[in-house]
């Protein structure tokens, strides 16, 4: 048996999460267009035959502008340790000007004794020809252990990356059961799915300073979910477009929460949201502890 730990990282909106759910071929990560939509350490598990891999998703790197962004960053680097390999993600639309900042960033999260694989994504938007100089200028950041241009959205070349992965990973144990996909509890992946459809509906100023709690989770006999939940927002006026005029906007965040829940929950879900106000939030160290953003 090989097993490890990967680690998935790269800088905001490369699809890190996209593809760690194509990896492990259920959603366990939001997704969304915005920046910094991973806050925490999110962990998937790809089990096929005679390998387990253990995959780290991260939030984008980027310059924290507040404590929240200070423990998202820590989250960063502290998922880089102890690791087999680093799979570190790049938007294949990447500009010259840009090439800069990855390099940067490899430069802050490079060990010298962990491979490094540079997963090229979202192929499926670029013409062949265009792809090839990208490429070119890629390898030169970097002295990559393996290139592995793909489409996490479209599923192209990602088996690829599974065995370049395996191929870096020692024998070891199994470190989770053969179906387990994560180790997130329930109520947490409930309310990122929750706080993906506020950032998805929700206009510029908003999402980021959204944050999503559980309240009550229960289950009836008859297998349906309660489920209440409070969307903490910084602002009064950020509260008002939440719920939107007849509070449609809230009815639309929770319709479409309901069906990634109930498709993952595997039974039909009751779901109530409510708005609560909480002003500098991501400035409240206790509070953002309250949430479930451990310290590290």
């Amino acid at each position: 048996m090989r097993s490890g730990f990967a680690a998935i990282t790269g800088r905001p909106n490369a699809g890190k999460s996209t593809l760690l759910n194509k990896i492990v071929g259920e959603k366990v990560a939001i997704v969304s267009r915005k920046p910094q939509t991973t806050r925490t350490k999110i962990l998937g598990v790809h089990t096929e035959d005679d390998v387990q891999i253990v995959l780290i998703d991260t939030p984008g790197i980027h310059k924290p502008h507040n404590k929240l962004g200070q423990r998202m960053e820590k989250y960063i680097y502290s998922a880089t340790q102890d690791i087999d390999v680093l799979v570190y993600v790049v938007d294949c639309g990447i500009s010259d000007a840009e090439l800069e900042a990855e390099r940067d960033a490899l430069r802050g999260l490079s060990r010298s004794d962990v491979p490094v694989v540079l997963a090229v994504n979202k192929i499926d938007t670029m013409p062949r020809l265009s792809l090839l100089p990208v490429l070119d200028k890629l390898k030169d950041i970097y002295d990559f252990s393996d290139i592995v241009p793909l489409s996490a959205q479209k599923g192209t070349n990602v088996d690829r990356l599974i065995e370049t992965i395996s191929g870096f990973l020692g024998e070891g144990p199994k470190f989770f059961p053969d179906d387990a996909i994560t180790d997130q509890p329930e109520r947490q992946i409930v309310s990122e799915f929750i706080r993906e459809k506020a950032l998805r509906l929700l206009n510029r100023e908003v999402p980021h300073g959204i944050a999503v709690e559980i309240e009550r989770m229960t289950q009836r006999e008859s297998g349906t979910y309660e489920i209440l939940a409070a969307i903490y927002c910084e602002k009064q006026s950020h509260k008002g477009i939440i719920i939107g005029k007849g509070g449609e906007k809230l009815k639309d965040i929770g319709r479409q929460a309901r069906q990634d829940i109930e498709r993952f929950l595997g039974e039909k879900v009751y779901l109530e949201l409510w708005v609560k106000v909480k002003e500098n939030w991501r400035n409240m160290e206790n509070f953002i502890t309250e949430m479930g953003f451990e310290k590290k």
